[in-house]
Parts: structure tokens; sequence; C-alpha cells
């Protein structure tokens, strides 16, 4: 069956969305080995790119104020559950769990996402989909390598799944909000909404807020540290979000979440180039699942052409 232009669009924006989202580690590395906590720097990330975005925001809403009006709560929801919870929540998890885990667990969020779907929209997963969810997560098993982990903080075991409940709300959200509202002010004002959220939680005492502005180590090379934060707003995060939210919704919150598993695929390989980091042969076939598994729900989904994205598009109320 010849893929539709619109779906070969949307496979391809999640795909850059993966892999940008996937640079975060790398460039995050540095700035947290030279002192920033890791809430300063989720912070700064999305309050830097909400800042960069809201130029575009302001002049696309040009004659079209009542959107965003009547998104707003939207707009909050997704800030608060899409943006912040999910990062607040995952870097919390890695305090008392290795990150692998820490990943694994927030990547749960994709099972939330079908049984969703499923028990709120009535979309039934059919087989193969069920197939490409228990191949995907055994890849994921093999990628992030647990072997060894040992014993799980029941804290951070918490923490992990509250992860998981903001990736799939960033999932779901942005295959459900208004089709009218465009996707820089879903992406501006959910990231500000997030980054405000963390400034606040910063000053109350909740989060720890640590930065320094000396050189950093990056990529093998002493650098400026506005280096890595550039690369964490711009390329981490004003791309990332632009294209996961334009790829939700054209393909559905069910294959957008899917394919954005390839995101731990995506940041071995980039921390292999970058790093010097070189998977191992098990990490490679953990891979390869991965992308098994998405292709099985790609399939599934062409099987009822229109039903994904317009089953996951309906606005928020």
């Amino acid at each position: 069956m010849r893929q539709p232009p619109a779906a070969g669009a949307g496979l391809a924006l999640a795909l850059l969305s993966a892999v940008t989202f996937a640079t975060s580690g790398t460039f995050a590395r540095s700035l947290i080995g030279a002192g920033w906590s890791a809430e300063a720097v989720v912070a700064a990330r999305v309050g830097i790119a909400a800042l960069v975005l809201a130029l575009p925001a302001v002049l696309v809403l040009r004659g079209r104020w009542p959107v965003l009006r009547r998104n707003l709560g939207s707009i909050g929801v997704f800030g608060l559950l899409g943006v912040a919870l999910a990062q607040v929540c995952f870097f919390n998890a890695v305090r008392y769990l290795p990150v692998g885990v820490a990943l694994l667990l927030e990547y749960l969020g994709i099972i939330l996402v079908v049984g969703w779907t499923w028990l709120v929209q009535g979309q039934r997963p059919r087989r193969l989909t069920v197939a490409g969810s228990a191949a995907a997560l055994a890849g994921l098993v093999l990628v992030l390598d647990l072997t060894g982990a040992g014993r799980l903080d029941p804290v951070g075991v918490l923490w992990g799944l509250g992860a998981a409940v903001g990736l799939a709300g960033y999932f779901v959200l942005a295959g459900r909000v208004d089709s009218a509202l465009p996707s820089v002010v879903m992406a501006s004002g959910g990231m500000a909404v997030g980054a405000g959220a963390l400034l606040l939680l910063g000053l109350v005492g909740a989060l720890p807020l640590r930065a320094t502005f000396g050189a950093v180590q990056f990529a093998g090379q002493h650098t400026s540290w506005l280096v890595p934060i550039v690369g964490l707003a711009l390329v981490a995060a004003v791309v990332a979000y632009l294209a996961g939210i334009a790829a939700a919704r054209i393909l559905g919150a069910r294959l957008a979440s899917f394919v954005g598993l390839t995101e731990v695929m995506f940041a071995v390989l980039i921390a292999w180039l970058v790093l010097g980091e070189l998977p191992t042969v098990v990490q490679l076939l953990g891979g390869g699942l991965i992308v098994a598994g998405v292709a099985l729900v790609r399939l599934d989904e062409l099987r009822a052409p229109g039903e994904p994205a317009k089953a996951a598009e309906p606005a928020l109320t």
C-alpha cells in the first residue's frame, strides 16, 4: 500500500523529534559535570526555548487571539504535565535509580497511551499493536542494559512512574489540542508554563536550582557554558518539541509515542559519535527490536487509514 504523503511527513517529523530530543543528555552532561543542578538545566532549556518561540508565536496569532484564549487551559496542562512533570520526575528518579532504569520506567508511558486510547477513546489495540508494544519494550530493556541494576528503591520507582505519566500526557495532549492552535504557540506556551513551574519550585526550595558560568567540557573540548545551553534550548527543545507536536497531530498520539521510542536508540548513537561510547552487540539488537516494534505499529495503523489521527485530535474542553 502506498504511504499517504501526510503520513510520511508525520513519520519524518516524529523521527526528527526523537533525534533532537536524544541530544539533550549529551548537552546536559557537560553542564551537570561543571556544577549545574539537573533542575537548573531543565529550567534553562525550556525557559530559553519559550523565549525564542515567543515572537513567532505572537506573529502567527495576529487576528486569532480567541484561539489562544479558548486553549489556555490546554496549554497550561500541557506545560505542567508534558513538560515540567515529566522532566522533574525523571531527574528525581535518577537520584535513587540507575539512569537506565529510570528511563525505562518513564517509557512505560507508551503503554499508558495505548491504555488511554483504548479505555477513553474506545480504540482497542489490535494484535499487531500488542506485538509491536512487546517488541519495542523488549528492545528498550536490551538497549538500556539493565543487568545487575540491583534492588530498586521504591521512592525512585514512584518518581519514575510519575515521569511515565508525564510522558504519556505529552503525547496525548499534543495530539488532542485544538487543531486551530498553531504548534509554535502550543510549544512556546507549554514550555513557558513548565519553566515557570520549575522556577517557582526552586524559589520555594522544593527543587535545587544551581548554575555555574565558567568553561565546560564538551565533546572532549573546553568551551563556553553557552554552547551546551544553546544546543539544549534550540536543538533539544525548540526543534524537538515543534516536530513532536506536529507529528502527534498527523500520526495520532499512539503511533507518535511509539516512534518516539527511537529516541533511546538515537541517544546511544549520539553518545557513540560525540563521547566515544561504543554500543554493545546487545544494544544494537535492542535498537533493531525497537525499529521492528515501530514498524509493526505503523503497519497496524495503515490497515485503518485515518483512524488514529482523527481519533487523537479532538479539542480538549
